[in-house]
């Protein structure tokens, strides 16, 4: 039996991240991991949060409540320019 290599962290691992405008939730309790290598496809109708979800995750937004780390760095201090830096951005 060959031995088990070492854990592999998350690309992006997002838990219970939440944002709502004037009190409508726009994501609500939203939580998901990318592992490196990994793609996800976000996939809704109009008004579901999806632009929201990626500019909480790009720093466009602010996050009501939640965390967002990208390789095991929280990184939701970050402002969007220095998460770019880092890779974490939208075209």
């Amino acid at each position: 039996m060959g031995a088990l290599g070492p854990p592999v962290t998350a690309a992006l691992h997002i838990e219970g991240l939440k944002k709502s405008f004037g009190g409508l939730p726009a994501t609500n309790d939203v939580s998901l991991q990318v592992m490196p290598g990994e793609r996800r496809l976000i996939i809704g109708p109009n008004g579901a949060g999806k632009t929201t979800l990626f500019n909480l995750i790009t720093g466009d937004l602010k996050r009501d409540a939640g965390t967002i780390r990208m390789f095991g760095e929280e990184v939701q201090r970050l402002s969007p320019h220095q998460r770019a830096h880092r890779g974490l951005a939208r075209t």
